[in-house]
């Protein structure tokens, strides 16, 4: 096939949770980070609770502990394996961070199976302190986006840049945040929008259906995204098949009324 890529969101879409949230929860700071969450943005705060959290003791190895029993639903795994065998192209785009989401990813055995992970850069310092730091520089470089992203993030440049950069490959994007509504503005006719249902950017999508140009499917969790994203990636196989071959025209329309559709710089992964 000439080609699908797609892009997962992280927190509340490849997990069940926010993994900025689970790491302060089980850790036992949630009344600070409480209390400095009107104070500053997002992942200012994150960085600051890093900080405590080593002040307070908590090592490295804490945290990727609290970070590797993180809940997840049991098909979600299976899928993203499915869905690179059958030869797409996977990407996350996540307001989280690098440490976060490789070790979670690590963990569970997929990383390898994404090409490219944009977010938050993180590193670990001389101090055995992890640090976290805003993918856009905002107080040096603001994105200047109105749809609504947080001030050190645009996911719809992110999708821009793919876009640019991939051909002819055609987009299927998984989310379920507000941050996630800019990219699905970025989305083509040609290109599906898997908001999860009653989230945030499916509220937002349900007031401003007429904005997108991709075709939208609702997941509610891991169950359905396991049903839904294989059908679109299937519809898209049979949509290039069709395309390419015009004289297998009749028998691929009918092999598409088959088909059942239920509606209900990027960092690197290392090899």
């Amino acid at each position: 096939m000439a080609g699908i890529t797609l892009v997962f969101d992280f927190d509340k879409t490849i997990i069940e949770v926010d993994s900025d949230n689970w790491v302060v929860d089980e850790l036992g700071a949630t009344d600070l980070f409480n209390h400095l969450l009107p104070t500053m943005p997002w992942n200012s705060l994150m960085d600051t609770m890093m900080k405590e959290l080593h002040a307070r003791g908590k090592s490295i190895e804490d945290i990727k502990e609290v970070l590797r029993r993180v809940p997840m639903h049991p098909q979600i795994v299976p899928t993203i394996k499915k869905a690179h065998a059958l030869g797409c192209d996977l990407r996350i785009v996540s307001d989280a961070n690098t440490f976060f989401i490789e070790t979670i990813l690590d963990h569970i055995g997929i990383k390898d199976l994404f090409s490219e992970i944009n977010t938050n850069p993180s590193n670990i310092d001389q101090e055995g302190r992890l640090r976290i730091s805003p993918y856009i520089d905002f107080q040096t470089s603001p994105h200047a986006c109105n749809n609504l992203c947080p001030p050190n993030m645009c996911k719809g440049m992110i999708i821009g840049r793919i876009q640019a950069s991939m051909g002819k490959k055609r987009i299927i994007y998984l989310g379920d945040g507000i941050g996630d509504f800019c990219p699905s503005l970025k989305l083509t006719e040609a290109d599906f929008m898997m908001p999860r249902k009653k989230f945030p950017v499916w509220d937002l999508i349900c007031e401003n259906r007429a904005l997108l140009r991709a075709e939208v499917h609702e997941w509610i969790d891991g169950e359905e995204m396991a049903n839904i994203l294989p059908k679109l990636i299937e519809k898209i196989k049979i949509q290039e098949s069709s395309n390419s071959n015009s004289s297998l025209q009749l028998s691929v329309d009918c092999k598409f009324e088959n088909v059942a559709i239920t509606l209900p710089p990027p960092v690197k992964v290392h090899q």
